[in-house]
């Protein structure tokens, strides 16, 4: 069995100019990952499940793993020094590390820490999300904002991190997507999905339709699409939806389907963060042959302009994509590349 340490190094070809910086770099992030694999199996039994009393920069309630996984991650990328700077979706600015190894790294990581934290105390799977970009400020100077706002097919690498009833790392560097099981007795992760594949056409669609008087028309004629019986079709579709976007788009990624999150009156710009959620998910689905919009542009596309920045997301099989796109277009408002939410 292949580990993916010995996966990784296998693959170092495909950047040459790296000189083991990036083998070393996704070590890190695999570390990070078993230390909060270790601490989450672990919930219920110490305390480290349930809020903190405080906020997130986006007003969410932060949760004790939250804090816990950003720590653990910060520090094993800092450790290594394969890395000029990270942020990630519980800090206000981004992070600059000041030691003169990292100053000249070539890197910067966004990540969303524990994606789907709170539902850790009611033992459903949650992840980690990581992106990964060189950065465009000089080698040996600190690291600026415009290296993380950058676009997202400006990527070098992407992935997530399962915690399920098994913990998978999968991840992607513009050569296919990847993934490798944690063996729980040894803590190694060992290539168990190689070359994954999005199916062309799924039966799943994932949205949390409690807000369904709210969406945009197109959404909600979608939803009814599929909801309709047509043997030629194979409808009416399953609705899946979790509630944590890593488990979701792991489950349509492997068995097809299209996730969705929208739009509506009380989140204008959507919910699901562009640097940490949308732009590494968006490269993985691309990467196994699906897509990734924000409904009407292809989310790799969109230029940042601020480190939180929103945007309604649809990702899944391309074809599943590719209709809800043509829904959002007959049914919009004016044609324009914005969500109209309905006032019915």
């Amino acid at each position: 069995m292949i580990t993916l340490g010995e996966y990784i190094v296998a693959k170092q070809h495909q950047f040459p100019e790296a000189s083991g910086e990036f083998t070393r770099l996704l070590g890190s992030i695999r570390l990070a990952a078993k230390v909060v694999n270790r601490e989450i199996n672990k919930a219920g039994l110490v305390d480290i499940i349930g809020a903190t009393g405080e906020e997130n920069v986006q007003g969410e309630e932060q949760q004790k793993l939250d804090l816990y996984a950003n720590e653990k991650f910060k520090a094993a990328l800092e450790a290594r020094g394969e890395v000029c700077g990270v942020t990630t979706e519980e800090e206000e600015d981004f992070i600059i590390f000041n030691g003169e190894k990292q100053s000249k790294s070539k890197y910067v990581v966004l990540m969303d820490p524990l994606d789907g934290s709170s539902n850790i105390d009611v033992n459903v799977t949650v992840g980690t999300i990581f992106s990964i970009y060189r950065r465009i400020s000089p080698v040996g100077t600190p690291a600026v904002k415009e290296d993380f706002l950058q676009p997202g097919n400006k990527q070098v690498a992407a992935g997530y991190v399962v915690y399920g009833s098994s913990t998978m790392l999968v991840y992607t560097t513009g050569f296919g997507v990847h993934g490798f099981t944690c063996d729980p007795s040894l803590g190694v992760f060992y290539l168990s999905h190689e070359n994954i594949q999005i199916p062309e056409q799924g039966n799943i669609y994932s949205i949390n339709e409690g807000n369904y008087i709210k969406f945009p028309d197109g959404i909600k004629k979608y939803i009814k699409y599929c909801q309709e019986r047509d043997e030629e079709t194979h409808r009416p579709y399953t609705s899946r939806y979790i509630g944590s976007l890593v488990a979701d788009f792991h489950r349509n990624m492997i068995k097809g389907g299209v996730y969705m999150y929208p739009s509506f009156a009380s989140a204008p710009k959507g919910k699901l963060r562009l640097l940490y959620e949308c732009n590494p998910m968006a490269f993985l689905a691309e990467q196994a042959g699906g897509k990734a919009t924000d409904g009407y542009r292809r989310i790799l596309d969109i230029t940042p302009t601020e480190l939180h920045e929103r945007t309604p997301f649809v990702c899944g099989s391309r074809k599943m994509v590719d209709m809800v796109g043509d829904f959002m277009q007959e049914y919009s408002a004016d044609g324009h590349p914005e969500y109209h939410p309905s006032t019915k």
